[in-house]
Order: structure tokens, then sequence, then C-alpha cells
């Protein structure tokens, strides 16, 4: 079974590299069928578009953009809710100390972690900024946000929100004293023993020897230079790398890993000690009433999902600019990850709007039925 799931993938990402979807792809499926656990696994194309980059293989590290959403920091937030630092329905500007009068005195943890704050999806502030990293970028961003109109009221509707978890990143090092990259690896990853395959790359921090085996993505004009070994967001960057909304990179088995490992909580199979289960368990199932999102994660969108068609509602899952996913389906009992640098060279090929729901589905359809 193992290598007719090899040979599925395979085919799918085939497509991927005749329609020009992305130079390099790692994409894996976990599943259990009749008790016994299968995964299957393909990496191919290239680091650098022009072919001049290293093979992308198992190791490569892609940068998981919004991955970072759902893999760290809302785990972190979890973490913090169960050793008593704070409960979702505390008010974040209390928790950080902020002296607001406005209505964003309003905004409690959950809704951040629900996309319901009000706050706008995105703004380009980093235009604001020289392109280089500074001490006070990040409360000069905190700042910004915080001065930033609501959209709406908190909590009537529910809209995706970068600023939302820049915010969320801020509070977990505010309670914590320490980045949220070091309570990640502390609580999760070390223990996990993937520490070297789910990680953030600070600025500077990482050697140009060491920079081959990640998967390149945008040539920036802000920055003016092809962005490999840092991360692409820009304001991750201008916070030095290390931010809630955005930063992680990962390997395929370490993105894997840890989606199994979240499956296995939610099936009561398995545990952290980061958190009990049911507190994870609360987080997948606690939906926003009139919209796709639970806490940190999103679910398929009935009729339009980049899952596919083949995805339980129950699903949980989460996109990545850069051209990365998850979806974990507990009905079922699969994982499919895809990890791809679809933004290099350029912001600009959007054909990964396509080629996700058709890769899923191509992937369901085969794996539900044949095998």
């Amino acid at each position: 079974m193992k290598n007719q799931i090899n040979i599925y993938i395979e085919e799918a990402c085939r497509k991927g590299f005749e329609e020009e979807v992305f130079c390099g792809v790692s994409t894996a499926i976990s599943m259990f069928k009749n008790k016994v656990y299968h995964r299957g696994v393909f990496s191919g194309g290239s680091t650098l578009f022009d072919k001049a980059g290293r093979g992308v293989d198992e190791n490569t590290l892609f940068d998981l953009a919004s991955l970072t959403k759902p893999l760290c920091t809302t785990l972190c937030i979890l973490h913090l809710v169960a050793t008593g630092k704070f409960d979702l329905e505390e008010s974040y500007c209390s928790l950080m100390g902020f002296d607001i009068t406005t209505d964003k005195k309003n905004i409690k943890i959950h809704h951040l972690l629900s996309h319901s704050s009000g706050l706008p999806s995105y703004k380009p502030y980093f235009e604001q900024f020289p392109p280089e990293y500074s001490n006070n970028n990040k409360s000069l961003l905190i700042q910004k946000i915080l001065e930033e109109p609501l959209e709406y009221p908190t909590g009537t509707l529910c809209k995706y929100s970068d600023l939302g978890f820049i915010l969320l990143g801020a509070l977990i090092e505010r309670k914590t004293g320490m980045g949220i990259d070091t309570l990640l690896k502390m609580i999760i990853t070390d223990p996990l023993n993937l520490s070297l395959e789910l990680c953030f790359l600070p600025l500077g921090k990482l050697s140009f020897e060491n920079t081959h085996n990640v998967a390149a993505t945008e040539e920036c004009g802000w920055r003016n230079k092809l962005i490999q070994g840092e991360v692409h967001d820009e304001h991750a960057w201008l916070m030095g790398g290390v931010a809630g909304h955005a930063g992680l990179f990962g390997t395929i088995n370490g993105v894997m890993t840890l989606c199994e490992i979240i499956l296995d909580i939610w099936k009561d199979r398995g545990s952290l000690q980061a958190f009990p289960n049911a507190l994870l368990q609360q987080m997948v199932t606690q939906k926003h009433p009139a919209e796709s999102w639970c806490l940190g994660f999103d679910t398929p969108s009935p009729g339009n999902s980049s899952s596919g068609s083949h995805f339980s509602r129950q699903s949980i899952g989460h996109l990545g600019f850069s051209g990365t996913s998850f979806w974990i389906d507990p009905d079922k009992e699969i994982i499919i990850v895809l990890l791809t640098n679809r933004i290099h060279p350029s912001r600009e090929n959007v054909k990964i709007r396509q080629f996700r729901p058709f890769f899923h589905n191509y992937l369901m359809e085969r794996i539900c039925s044949g095998l």
C-alpha cells in the first residue's frame, strides 16, 4: 500500500510541475486504514526555479508562512492557558497592560484565535519601514495595529487576520519572557525530536552554506534580493524572523509528524505534556457559528474549499501564502500535507488556487476507494 500511495502522490505532483505551479514540492499522506498506519511521501523539483538550486528532498525546509498560526502560536497559547497564565475569555489589552479606551478593549483571546476580533485581514505596514531589522520594529508594529480602526464590532463576524496573530505572538513573549521560537522548542519540538525539522530562522543566524536546502521564495523588491533562508513575510522579517503569524520553517516529516500528534490527541490515543488533550479538543471543535474558523484552525468551506470535496466537515487545516497547507480528517483518519514554494520567483503565480483542490481530490478519490 505504501508504494501505491507514493505513486498517487507523484502523479498528482507531476501536474504541478507541468503547469509550473511550483518548482519544488514535498508532500505526504498519513492514514489509518483497518487499524494499520500508512505514510506516503514524495519530494521533487528544485529549491530554485532556474534549476540552479539543490534538488528538493525530505530534508528541505519550506517557509510555512501562516501554518505558523496553528502549528506554533495556537499550541503555545494552549500551553499558557493550561499553565494558568491566562484564559481564553480575558481581554488582550488588559493582559498586555495597555490602557485602551477604544472598542479594542473588548477583544478577548478567543476572538484573536477565531479571527473574529474586528481587525482587518492585512495592512502593508512594512512599506512605512526601511528594509532593516531594529529592536523597535515589533513595538511600532503593535502600536500601528492597535491604532487601526476595527472593520466590524468584535465577535460579530469572522475575517481572517494576520494582525490578530501578530498580537498573539507579542502576548506569548510578554507572558513567558522568551521568544515564541524558544517556547515552541521547549514544549513541542524538543519533546518530539523535531527541533531541526520545525524551527524559526532568525535573521542572521543561518550561514550561507546552510541556505541551499531551504526552498527559495520571492524575488523581493522591498528588500532588493531573493529570499532564501529567511522568512518571506515582510512583517515577520521586520521582527527578526520570529512572529506569531509567520516565520516557522519545516520539513515534510516535521509538519506531518506534528499533524499526526494533533490527530492522536484529538482521538485520545496520544498526548503532550504541554497541555491536556481536552483543551486541544476544545480548540478544534469550537467553531465560529457563521464561518469556517475554529480556534486557530480552519475547516473546509462548503463548496469551494482548497481541501477539495472529500474531507469531512469536521476536518481542520490551514493554508500558507508561500504555497503550503495541511488538512486533518478525524473521521477518515487521513492527513495530507502539501509544501511548495509557489511564490518563487513571484507571488503573482496564483496557479496554486486551482491546484490545491485538484491535488486533494485526486489523492482522496484514490486512497479512499482503491486501497
